[in-house]
């Protein structure tokens, strides 16, 4: 590169930079219009619209029935957000929380009034009723002449499919009326036997009529009628302190690693901070560009982000500075280094993506959206290191920064003997693993709850007070919830604020009559309120047992995929089998954690355990690399067990550094956080020690223990069959 290309593109780099902090920061301004302010956030931190249905009708609808119809209402409203919150409420109410959003009644004309459907014939007959469709969409097409034409797609269940089919064939020609609650919403024509499960009402004059009627019949396949009961708005969870505290936190840990990087690597550390600052503006950009739903956990996660994008900076500089080692010059070394770095980062980023792909497509509420989040970072993540960095470590070389002293070189070490110590290793693993499954039958003979389940998973008890005055958030956290917690023992209190009135809502764990009545009169007591006027009802959990099975399908959907691919790419299934089986010990060592601690197992229990199985895959890939590398070039004096000792020697700094620059980032966050973002730290902080640990001393181990019982001896060891990097 040229001394003028280098310049301009350093300049345009900083104008990049410039512009994106302009774009994102902006916002935080009292005018500002920028990406920062426009992030659709939570719940948690910014409040939004709760809906009550009740269900109508002379009986009380089975639990069964409830419990469909809180599942399919969270499908529904995740079109306005992933975490979106739907919930019973009593034994006939349903309660939907949607952040982000202020408008009650817009919400209400959109989502429509759930109530019966049913598709009749001319005289009467009902042919199908809502618990028959399966989804309803709208849908555009263009003829030739490029007119477009709208109309409502039907998917309709298997059952559905069948009676549909015989009364298409039996009245072409003749109308069958869509009836909502007694209305007639839309009365097509037959024009033909249906038979594929698939229908499509046509005749729609715009995009919006067309959407209105897929609304209004999606709703309508609810497995209970619905009625509104009320609608609120209401205001964050947390206060401004979490948010402020979680952002000083994240500016902390940025600087440490920026600062740690440049101490290590030098030159190219401060290109990697460089690029860091880019990546982090355009994920705020990112993040608004996209309209995904920002929640503390969140914000917890894209601090998680920053640490793990250093990582590829860490692969490609560790390269650069063995090649200087082995005698090139430092521009030969630049270019090899990336050249390669290229396999270990494409390969430890596309497996994590199609983790991300999977998730996204089949997990719901926060699982997707910690999918969309974790796809967003990889992608951005690898842009940076793969054409940020190496545009500017070029721009800095042609400039003259040419000097070895600049770069540092790689101290030569001898492979230090882990396969060695490998039944020490497994050991010490086996008792952590099983540590998890011990403490809980301690826990549950000695206090009756194996693990410490949170409100999102078990449900509780959610109690209405109107306060003389309008309390704020902090006067909430530090009055209020004390008086909670000396009547029900549990600091595990959720409180939200319903905007324009003294109203407070407190959900705690599930309490009985008689704790509801002590409640009553320590509120009473403490702040005067009238006792009469305080509602209590008891609250399903938030995460309902199709959300975890959707999360447990979605995650070993997304174990199997990788499995594939990493032996696709290193042509030996023993690799992806090593990588699965460290993923999988990496995820019970955290359980183990969780149950011994009694921290908290709620909505960032998911995040937690899906983050962890995200980075821990990352570190075993780069060593796999680097093994499936040295195979090409063994020689007859050369072992397997000598390879795969001296691999991980070389690649061990690398998975130091990744995970101490990771773990800065969440030790930040633990140290400046609130509570609830201290509970999601500490599980990730063991997740990312337990991680390296794992990739170190567990998954070469265990690709060896495999190959051996395989049959391949190790004194005629020949080069294994590798795949295209």
């Amino acid at each position: 590169m040229k001394k003028n290309r280098a310049v301009a593109v350093i300049v345009c780099m900083v104008l990049f930079l410039g512009l994106l902090t302009f774009t994102s920061v902006v916002g935080f301004g009292p005018t500002g219009t920028g990406a920062a302010r426009n992030i659709i956030t939570g719940l948690d931190l910014a409040g939004g619209v709760s809906i009550t249905y009740r269900a109508v009708g002379e009986e009380t609808p089975s639990a069964e029935d409830m419990a469909d119809t809180v599942y399919k209402l969270q499908q529904r409203v995740e079109n306005y957000s992933t975490e979106a919150l739907v919930y019973q409420e009593g034994s006939d109410r349903i309660n939907i929380e949607i952040p982000g959003v202020s408008d009650a009644n817009q919400i209400l004309e959109e989502l429509g009034q759930p109530g019966s459907l049913e598709f009749q014939l001319s005289d009467g007959t009902v042919v199908l009723t809502g618990s028959d469709v399966d989804t309803a969409s709208a849908r555009s097409a263009a003829d030739s002449m490029q007119n477009r034409s709208y109309m409502v797609e039907l998917v309709l269940t298997d059952e559905g499919a069948e009676k549909f089919a015989e009364a298409t064939a039996e009245n072409v020609g003749e109308q069958i009326s869509i009836v909502y609650d007694g209305e007639v919403i839309s009365a097509p024509v037959v024009e033909e036997e249906i038979d594929g499960g698939t229908a499509y009402i046509s005749g729609m004059e715009n995009a919006q009529e067309a959407e209105n009627l897929a609304s209004s019949i999606r709703i309508g396949s609810l497995s209970v009628q619905l009625e509104e009961m009320r609608s609120q708005v209401v205001g964050a969870q947390l206060g401004e302190e979490a948010i402020s505290t979680s952002l000083m936190a994240g500016a902390i840990g940025l600087i440490l690693v920026i600062l740690f990087m440049i101490f290590v690597y030098r030159v190219p550390g401060a290109v990697a901070g460089f690029a860091l600052l880019i990546y982090t503006g355009m994920m705020l950009v990112a993040l608004n560009a996209f309209d995904i739903t920002l929640t503390l956990p969140g914000i917890a996660g894209i601090i998680l982000s920053i640490g793990m994008a250093v990582d590829a900076n860490v692969i490609i500089y560790a390269r650069i500075r063995e090649e200087i080692t082995e005698g090139m010059s430092v521009g030969g070394a630049i270019k090899e280094g990336f050249h390669k770095a290229l396999s270990a980062i494409v390969d430890g980023n596309v497996t994590t993506l199609i983790a991300a792909f999977v998730l996204g497509l089949m997990g719901t509420g926060s699982v997707k959206g910690f999918a969309y989040t974790l796809a967003m970072g990889i992608i951005l993540s690898m842009f940076t290191a793969l054409v940020i960095s190496r545009l500017l470590m070029n721009a800095v070389y042609a400039l003259g920064v040419k000097d070895k002293k600049f770069y540092g070189e790689t101290k030569q070490r001898k492979p230090i003997p882990f396969l060695k110590y490998r039944k020490v290793f497994l050991t010490i693993s086996i008792l952590l693993i099983l540590s998890g499954p011990v403490s809980m039958g301690i826990f549950q003979a000695t206090t009756g709850k194996a693990l410490n389940y949170s409100l999102e998973f078990m449900g509780g008890t959610s109690t209405n007070v109107t306060f003389n005055e309008d309390l704020t958030i902090a006067q909430i956290d530090q009055e209020v919830k004390p008086v909670v917690q000396s009547v029900t023992g549990d600091a595990d209190i959720q409180t939200q604020k319903v905007t324009g009135t003294n109203q407070v809502i407190i959900k705690t764990r599930e309490l009985s009559l008689e704790e509801r009545t002590q409640l009553n009169e320590a509120l009473a007591e403490n702040f005067g309120v009238d006792e009469n006027a305080i509602e209590a009802e008891s609250i399903s959990s938030t995460v309902s047992g199709e959300m975890r099975m959707d999360a447990l399908i979605s995650v070993t959907i997304a174990t199997v995929c990788m499995l594939i691919y990493i032996w696709f790419r290193f042509s030996d299934i023993r690799f992806a089998a090593s990588a699965v089986l460290a993923l999988v010990h990496d995820v019970l060592v955290v359980f183990a954690f969780y149950s011994i601690s009694r921290t908290s197992i709620g909505s960032t229990f998911i995040a937690c355990m899906l983050t962890i199985v995200g980075y821990s895959i990352n570190a075993t890939i780069v060593i796999f690399d680097r093994i499936r590398e040295n195979l090409r070039t063994m020689t007859a004096k050369d072992t397997v067990e000598g390879i795969v000792d001296a691999s991980i020697t070389q690649t061990l700094t690398r998975s130091i550094y990744t995970s101490l620059t990771t773990f800065i980032t969440i030790a930040a966050l633990y140290v400046f956080g609130v509570p609830s973002i201290r509970e999601f730290a500490m599980p990730l902080m063991v997740g990312i020690v337990c991680g390296g640990y794992s990739s170190v001393c567990l998954t070469g181990a265990m690709w060896y223990m495999m190959r051996s019982i395989g049959g391949e001896k190790e004194e005629t060891a020949k080069p294994a069959k590798a795949g295209k990097a």
